[in-house]
């Protein structure tokens, strides 16, 4: 026995389970609410305000113009079906049930509806510009879950090979609510936003519309004040004799009584002893303010490629035509596609391998009234010598129909008919 050693024994050193300390180490802590760079940006103020207001994630949102844009988008994505394929020949491909599907359409994790947590990918991309869930996997590799994470959670750290000819990869520390971690870019969803520069997205709010949300912010707040004090602002009271105190403040509470605050009455104030009123500051409508925060919604709009009449903006017509299909085939096309190429892009070469891919049924969103889509469906099934370029399956699956079982997934091609000169 040795009588020199203690008996408290020395805890056990534990490790981080992260690959790189140092990175850890050099990181900034981080909050709830964001990366505390933006907090300490907002606490000592410097370029994070614009026209008097502070423009962040959560100052944005409060804006309606960008709170529309953002929900349209998002809901918009969160709507389409995700289904998985496996190809076959060169065009041929089949629609087939992977077991990867539940998560993408039902449930990412227990506590995650695929609904929200698309349009929290979404929110993440056009906010933040970056959108993160990690891919949780069994011990043979098998993706059991995929975990959404915030942006101010994960750090992105390009990683430098020794051979000059070989690209960067990417590995990513994430701040978790149950500790840090760090893994690869094969366990991690990123659904970069426009501009990917190999690292990072760029925000919609931070490159695009961060002017026009600086000054919608300011805007609203004027707006508040102005018809919050009722109106009328600022006047000057002649007199053309001498007022005591007490007569100045009579008048003055007389005042405050019938023209500020939301109590305000249009009763007139009867003036005496020679008193006369007259206005300082400019109207709302001579100072344009009106005009102004409809200039900033269609500024922002335009900012997120959100169509004025899709978020209750009626600023005259939209250049995509009159129709409602027209109009609805324009927002898929230049606004919602190049999300789901990107989203699709990161899906396929992280969930699926071989010929299995995932791709977005947009069909839906492109429908229009139902003669439109009579018309539309006649053509597609063929006839009148025409051949048919949709099964009658193909048409119920989109109208949300059952399969028919005999004949409904054969394609129509027209007989040939027989010439005048040619034999019967």
């Amino acid at each position: 026995m040795n009588i020199f050693r203690s008996k408290q024994q020395p805890a056990e050193r534990k490790e981080p389970p992260v690959g790189n300390l140092d990175a850890v180490q050099q990181e900034p802590v981080r909050s709830e609410t964001g990366d505390s760079w933006e907090v300490l940006r907002g606490i000592f103020g410097d370029d994070s305000r614009v026209a008097g207001a502070v423009v962040n994630e959560q100052t944005a949102m409060r804006v309606s113009a960008v709170y529309s844009c953002v929900r349209l988008i998002a809901g918009a994505v969160a709507s389409l079906p995700l289904h998985v394929y496996e190809r076959g020949g060169a065009d041929d491909r089949k629609r087939i049930d992977h077991p990867y599907a539940r998560y993408l359409n039902r449930e990412p994790s227990p506590s995650w509806p695929a609904g929200a947590w698309w349009e929290f990918v979404l929110i993440q991309m056009l906010l933040r510009g970056d959108s993160f869930c990690y891919i949780q996997r069994g011990r043979s590799g098998q993706v059991t879950g995929l975990m959404p994470l915030r942006h101010s959670q994960v750090v992105v750290r390009k990683v430098l090979s020794d051979n000059p000819r070989q690209a960067p990869t990417l590995r990513y520390l994430v701040n978790g609510d149950n500790g840090a971690f760090g893994c690869d870019a094969a366990d991690m969803l990123h659904f970069p936003g426009m501009g990917f520069n190999g690292e990072r997205g760029m925000s919609v709010i931070e490159h695009g519309a961060r002017s026009g949300i600086g000054i919608a912010i300011s805007a609203d707040d004027h707006a508040a004040n102005f018809f919050g004090q009722g109106t009328k602002i600022d006047h000057v009271v002649k007199a053309t004799g001498k007022m005591g105190e007490n007569t100045q403040q009579a008048f003055l509470d007389a005042w405050r009584r019938k023209y500020t605050g939301k109590n305000a009455t249009g009763v007139p104030l009867i003036l005496t002893e020679g008193l006369d009123i007259q206005e300082l500051t400019m109207t709302a409508k001579d100072a344009q303010l009106l005009e102004s925060r409809k200039w900033q919604v269609e500024d922002i709009a335009r900012a997120f490629g959100a169509p004025n009449h899709m978020i209750n903006s009626t600023t005259g017509s939209t250049s995509w035509g009159s129709g409602i299909e027209q109009m609805s085939i324009g927002f898929v096309t230049y606004t919602l596609q190049p999300h789901l190429n990107r989203i699709e892009g990161e899906l396929n070469r992280k969930l699926f391998q071989g010929s299995t891919f995932a791709e977005y049924s947009a069909a839906g969103l492109m429908r229009g009234d139902h003669a439109g889509r009579s018309d539309y469906y006649s053509n597609a099934l063929g006839g009148t010598q025409a051949a048919g370029w949709m099964t009658v399956n193909e048409v119920r699956r989109l109208e949300n129909l059952p399969p028919l079982k005999e004949g409904g997934d054969r394609i129509y091609a027209p007989e040939p008919s027989n010439g005048p000169n040619e034999p019967a």
